[in-house]
């Protein structure tokens, strides 16, 4: 048996494939398809300080190698997910991760203050770059001194780790992930999706009520690699990947470029099974390819 597992700070992850937030909901969807107690952890869709309903429809539209969606962080509230979610978690032997969006630093703050009580949550994640919505997220994202203040702000009263969600629509993505460092973040993910929109050629009306959203899937993949790549040259700090994978070797080559761990998300939809298989298929290479532990290959490209 290889060795599959990652640390992230204190962290230790059974293997490095995590499902991303929004994407399987708050586990138990999911959880009809494939085994969450073999996965390495699941990051919750986005909770609120109060429930949302988000964006009206149509808010998912699929595009070449890849969907747009637009919901606009509908969720329960953190107060209904800890009363009502987490005790359907509680069953499973993997890492949750909570990820957070807000539309003010108080908020932010107090989202993570009501959850970190919570014995089942092993970290934060803290979403400041979200473009699906028109009141939280991407201003804070594009804002370096506003990253920093809430990464400081919610690591002052947790004592759990803090992942902070990087938007890639900005110029350097290393110049974030530097503050969030220098404020105390325990790590990065990246990417969040890039902005995008579409158009219904007949009616010359947007495909989404929002007009604009968080473009996600395959078509991203090269963009994500990027940004982790750089953040990797410029930062020392763990990566979390995430953008367009959909095998085995896009895992591989984000942790090449630096990942530490990564995020399925799209190919949730395609084939909830995906994580399920990846492992298995991780293993046999690095027993072909003579490793003893998937540790060894973050961050070792050879330029």
């Amino acid at each position: 048996m290889k060795n599959l597992s990652v640390k992230i700070g204190d962290l230790v992850f059974r293997n490095p494939i995590l499902l991303a937030s929004g994407t399987v909901g708050y586990g138990n969807e999911i959880s009809e398809f494939t085994d969450l107690n073999k996965i390495g952890g699941i990051v919750t869709k986005s909770l609120s300080l109060k429930p949302r309903k988000g964006n009206p429809p149509p808010r998912v539209v699929e595009t070449a190698s890849g969907m747009l969606n637009a919901i606009g962080l509908a969720n329960v509230g953190v107060e209904e997910f800890a009363k009502n979610k987490i005790p359907y978690l509680k069953k499973y032997d993997t890492h949750l991760i909570c990820n957070i969006a807000a539309s003010s630093v108080e908020e932010y703050v107090e989202c993570t203050k009501i959850l970190t009580g919570e014995e089942k949550i092993s970290a934060f994640e803290i979403n400041v770059s979200c473009p699906n919505v028109k009141d939280g997220g991407l201003e804070f994202g594009n804002n370096l001194s506003a990253v920093a203040k809430i990464t400081e702000s919610v690591k002052a009263v947790t004592n759990k780790p803090i992942i902070i969600k990087l938007s890639p629509n900005v110029a350097k993505i290393s110049e974030f992930a530097k503050v969030v460092k220098d404020s105390g973040g325990d790590a990065v993910s990246a990417i969040n999706t890039l902005v995008g929109t579409a158009f219904n050629i007949r009616t010359r009306k947007p495909k989404l009520f929002n007009v604009r959203g968080g473009l996600s899937g395959p078509a991203i993949k090269p963009v994500a690699l990027a940004k982790v790549l750089e953040i990797r040259s410029k930062v020392d700090i763990p990566i979390i990947g995430i953008g367009g994978i959909t095998s085995w070797q896009d895992v591989i080559e984000f942790m090449i470029v630096g990942a530490t761990a990564v995020q399925l998300g799209t190919i949730n939809f395609i084939n909830p099974k995906a994580s399920e298989l990846m492992i298995k298929e991780l293993e046999q290479f690095l027993i072909e390819e003579n490793f003893n532990n998937i540790s060894e290959l973050i961050g070792s490209y050879i330029i």
